[in-house]
């Protein structure tokens, strides 16, 4: 390896993300729409606003103030909201978003992760994460990035299980509701992803789940081999 850094011979930047919808066995994704998604997702968070702890925004007193909130979000071109139905409802259960989108580098991020109580912890919430970053590694992306409050211990153990490698804190880093957030940093690359799908595909294989719908295989297991540091808070 060059002092400067390994040759990427043959960099072609790959293309941003347009919205198109990704199905697997028990999630879809639709690129969001708030007159298709918004009302079913509003009353998929009621009796749950500890989802909104760690966000920059919510939670929201009524339908329609956040209607308002998805019509303005989805108009900002820097990030790209997706509404995720959780197939075993049929029911729009919670949001992801890519952000920080940056195709002349390969370089993309998984966040404005927002899952209700219903969704949390079933196969639908994990599946959805394994779409997302299925879609940017056969894109032609090299990084795929996660980032959390350092105070989220869920999302911090959540990226972990999901295979993402901790990168560091950056301490002071923003402002979120009048209050300090130092940024937890996560990321997978691509030469890590043909393993970290076999982990996916494992996981979410029905042969993983006895009949009481208890997993066989924890998936944090099956990716520990793949990351390459571990959260300090969880160890491996």
């Amino acid at each position: 390896m060059s002092q400067f850094g390994a040759p990427v011979p043959g960099w072609t930047p790959p293309p941003a993300p347009q919205g198109d919808a990704m199905r697997g066995q028990y999630a879809t994704l639709e690129a969001l729409d708030p007159a298709v998604h918004g009302d079913d997702l509003y009353q998929a968070y009621i009796g749950g606003e500890a989802v909104w702890d760690y966000l920059p925004y919510g939670p929201f007193p009524d339908a329609g103030s956040y209607r308002g909130w998805l019509c303005q979000t989805v108009a900002n071109t820097s990030h790209l909201f997706y509404a995720i139905r959780n197939e075993a409802t049929g029911r729009w259960e919670g949001v992801a978003s890519y952000l920080r989108i940056d195709p002349a580098n390969g370089s993309i991020e998984v966040g404005n992760i927002n899952y209700s109580p219903a969704l949390q912890r079933t196969r639908a919430a994990t599946e959805a994460m394994y779409l997302m970053m299925q879609w940017a590694f056969e894109n032609g992306y090299r990084r795929y990035e996660w980032k959390c409050n350092a105070l989220n211990v869920p999302s911090r153990r959540a990226a972990q299980r999901l295979g993402f490698s901790y990168e560091g804190v950056f301490r002071q880093a923003t402002v979120v509701k009048g209050r300090n957030r130092d940024t937890a940093w996560f990321a997978a690359i691509d030469s890590e992803w043909p393993r970290l799908q076999q982990a996916f595909r494992t996981w979410l294989s029905p042969d993983n789940f006895d009949a009481e719908g208890r997993q066989i295989e924890d998936l944090g297991g099956l990716t520990a081999p793949v990351r390459v540091s571990a959260d300090p808070l969880f160890g491996n």
